[in-house]
């Protein structure tokens, strides 16, 4: 603060921390303030500080031609707890205006408030807003607070009218920025982590609705989109109050907390109140783009033939029966009567789709008013019309959740209710459940050539997760609600049951090709039979694998995940044809003498074969205890990710084959990591210590959101006992594990390694000298899922 200012005379800077200290954690006895009155009480709090110290630097009253305003957040007073206060000092010219804001500023900074803030003139601040997109934003938001309260209201008055005359120029501008923050955060509804603020549907897209609003040419915000703002900023507040800090994205470990102070039940229906919400705010933003820019007035010779008596608007340019493209969007013909014409809705679907184009608003809201539900069995045009919309691939996204906000979606499907805005139950999933079917079919179409029934694969991968949100199991669940969807829709009965059977089996291929080994013929026989020999469930299986993993999110479809499951098919196609299926090979020649010259050496040799993304790495050494924990750990060193791993014996020697590919970079040299694993065998490298190192390197350990957890299976097809660990990923996972395993006396046959996220899905194929694993629950079993445990915690 300025010398010869005395805090003393008002509310001092620690009077106002005490002060938000009560309100954000009140004391022992006192009621803590739901999150609607606590932003109007912070908003006072702050209102009332700031007039007193304003007061104290000399602001005058009316004629003063000095002002405090508001902007921001506190200028429409939605302030969160932690959000910084957006100031402006305007003037008309007074020479000592440099001296007041000090005045003004220093006691906030000594507070710790986050303080955005500057000083100008009428004039200057006009010319800000001129050139600053954001500037002119924040002036369409002032308040006044303290001081010449004409001179407020002229800035006001200015930064609106030069707003609204501005628009034309400035449009392409607004949406180009707000694209860039979609890109940048993406969807409310749709993340798993959603950024409440600048996620699309979030809290700057409803500052956005205000902006459009302004300009006059779109209305303001419905009850809906206010009862969405309210909640946002529900949420934001908690959030602000839970985490004690700025911070406008949710954590999967905030959700919680943040659910029981707004009295919403968990995580996960904080999470589906969420996505609604966020849907909600986008769909208002995307009508409201587009009802401004057909608004605003046109330029250039199209202004003038727009004015012309020949012109009575946009042509109309037909797309389908009873569809037209009209100014930019995809709207019913004149002679068009939803009323008698079923078909009508899916042929406006699949031409906004096909063409890009959205539906306009009218069309949607009389298609709701008036469209009959298709009967049952659907009319073969409509079947066909359904499949065109669901091939269009990218097009297909937008369509969907136009239909789904007006309710039309679910006319079609009944069954969509219980996935709408659904949260996933696991980290590796990027979309709420509806979402996810969605963009699972946008990639299906791009593989209809690679498929026999591309209409099958269609309608089967838009049905995948359908049984999710409801009790039992998704994919038993699924497979009678798809029975029941494609009846509706008319199929025929066989095409009916492979549809049903796909989406019954969807997780059959990647899980048994991450998770078990597909060179023993016993893994192969097990799904033809479960497949009942059917090659074209096989192959939309394959097809829908890929298309399913890419809508997951990011990294859980890799080459490496890609080749096993080829491998799995060729090696089921080739039983189904009645062909001999070979087990593993032995090792080839060159292979062979390795292994025999490292039992004569007694030290071990590493190859290493690139293969495209991934590469192979054999370690053969003299056969011991533990060589699997130990060159697990040196791949781990050299920042290698393995991805399976397949346990060999030859002449006495131990062969490790690993599939590996590189974090980062390329790949090491083969000459290091047999030196590393020659001296950890010796005992002069510390792995532990080493990794450990390079962990505190990275970070540190990754924090657990989630317990590991340790799952059985018993592979009655090849009599092997697989233990399935599910943990967070963290360096040198796979040698802490198998270390573990060896100090139990278990043996690993094969493992997998499969990274979704930042959660692995590790499984080995185990067995003891004794057998002692056949028995569930048996002591032994027991023994290692402790060690298992610990050792990924």
């Amino acid at each position: 603060m300025s010398a010869g200012v005395s805090e003393s005379v008002g509310p001092t800077a620690a009077d106002l921390v005490r002060a938000r200290q009560l309100l954000l954690a009140p004391a022992p006895g006192h009621r803590k303030l739901a999150a609607e009155p606590l932003r109007a009480a912070l908003v006072d709090l702050h209102d009332f500080w700031l007039a007193a110290h304003a007061g104290m630097a000399g602001i005058g009253g009316a004629g003063s031609g000095t002002a405090l305003i508001a902007v921001g957040a506190l200028g429409r007073r939605e302030l969160a707890p932690h959000s910084d206060l957006d100031l402006v000092l305007v003037h008309n010219g007074r020479a000592e205006v440099g001296a007041l804001a000090d005045r003004l500023w220093y006691p906030l900074w000594n507070s710790g408030v986050g303080l955005d803030h500057s000083v100008r003139t009428l004039a200057e601040a006009e010319k800000v807003a001129a050139t600053d997109l954001r500037a002119a934003l924040g002036l369409l938001e002032v308040r006044h607070l303290v001081g010449d309260q004409a001179l407020s209201e002229r800035l006001a008055a200015g930064a609106r009218q030069s707003w609204r005359a501005g628009i034309r120029t400035r449009f392409e501008d607004l949406v180009e920025a707000a694209e860039h923050r979609w890109q940048r955060s993406g969807e409310v509804a749709h993340r798993v982590e959603p950024d409440l603020k600048n996620g699309k549907g979030g809290l700057r897209d409803l500052n956005l609705l205000d902006a459009l609003a302004a300009t006059q040419l779109v209305d303001r915000p419905g009850p809906e989109v206010r009862a969405a703002r309210t909640l946002l900023l529900d949420v934001r507040t908690e959030l602000h109050r839970g985490v004690g800090k700025a911070r406008d994205v949710i954590r999967a470990e905030d959700g919680d907390e943040i659910a029981m102070a707004l009295g919403v039940g968990d995580r996960f229906e904080l999470a589906r109140l969420l996505s609604a919400t966020g849907r909600t705010v986008a769909y208002a933003v995307d009508v409201a783009l587009r009802t401004t820019r057909n608004a605003l007035p046109r330029k250039g010779f199209a202004a003038l033939s727009s004015r012309a008596p020949w012109n009575r608007g946009p042509a109309r340019r037909p797309l389908d029966d009873g569809v037209v493209l009209h100014g930019g969007e995809v709207a019913l013909a004149r002679d068009a009567v939803p009323a008698r014409d079923p078909g009508l809705l899916l042929r406006v679907a699949a031409s906004a789709a096909r063409t890009g184009s959205p539906i306009a608003a009218g069309t949607l809201a009389r298609l709701a008013d008036s469209a009959p539900e298709l009967r049952r069995p659907w009319p073969s045009a409509a079947r066909q019309e359904l499949l065109a919309l669901l091939g269009c691939g990218r097009g297909l996204i937008d369509v969907v959740e136009a239909l789904d906000r007006t309710d039309l979606w679910g006319r079609l499907f009944p069954e969509w209710g219980a996935v709408r805005d659904l949260p996933p139950r696991d980290a590796a999933h990027t979309w709420t459940v509806d979402r996810h079917l969605v963009h699972a079919v946008a990639n299906a179409a791009r593989l209809a050539t690679t498929v026999s029934r591309p209409d099958l694969l269609l309608l089967a991968t838009l049905l995948h997760d359908i049984g999710k949100g409801r009790d039992g199991d998704h994919s038993e669940v699924g497979a009678a609600l798809a029975t029941q969807v494609c009846e509706r829709l008319g199929l025929w009965p066989s095409d009916v049951a492979i549809v049903a059977r796909v989406v019954r089996h969807h997780l059959l291929l990647p899980h048994t090709a991450t998770r078990r080994d597909v060179e023993d013929p016993a893994t192969v026989h097990r799904v033809v039979d479960t497949l009942d020999g059917d090659p074209v469930a096989l192959e939309l299986l394959h097809a829908l694998a890929e298309a399913d993993s890419l809508a997951t999110g990011p990294g859980v479809w890799t080459e490496w995940k890609a080749a096993l499951i080829t491998d799995l098919v060729r090696r089921c196609r080739a039983a189904m044809a009645g062909e001999h299926l070979e087990g593993p090979g032995p090792l080839d020649p060159d292979q062979q003498a390795l292994a025999e010259a490292a039992v004569a050496s007694g030290k071990p040799h590493v190859v290493i074969t690139p293969n495209g993304q991934t590469a192979t790495v054999t370690v053969l050494a003299p056969d011991r205890i533990g060589l699997l924990s130990l060159a697990s750990g040196v791949l781990a060193l050299n920042s290698l990710e393995v991805h399976a791993a397949e346990v060999s014996a030859h002449a006495g020697a131990g062969v490790e084959t690993f599939t590996v590919s590189p974090r980062f970079g390329t790949l090491p040299d083969a000459a290091l990591l047999r030196e590393q694993l020659v001296k950890v065998v010796e005992g002069t490298l510390s792995l532990t210590d080493r990794l450990a190192a390079k962990e505190r390197d990275y970070g540190g350990p990754p924090e657990q959101i989630a317990p590991p957890k340790v799952l059985w299976f018993d592979d009655e097809a090849s009599g092997a006992v697989v233990l399935e660990l599910r943990a967070t990923d963290r360096i040198g996972l796979l040698h802490r594990i198998a270390a573990a395993l060896e100090s139990c006396k278990v043996d690993v046959r094969w493992a997998r390694v499969a990274t979704l996220g930042g959660t692995v899905v590790d499984s080995f194929s185990l067995t003891t000298a004794d057998n002692g694993l056949c028995e569930p629950g048996s002591p032994a079993r027991r023994k290692i899922e402790k060690a298992v445990l610990a050792a990924a915690r």
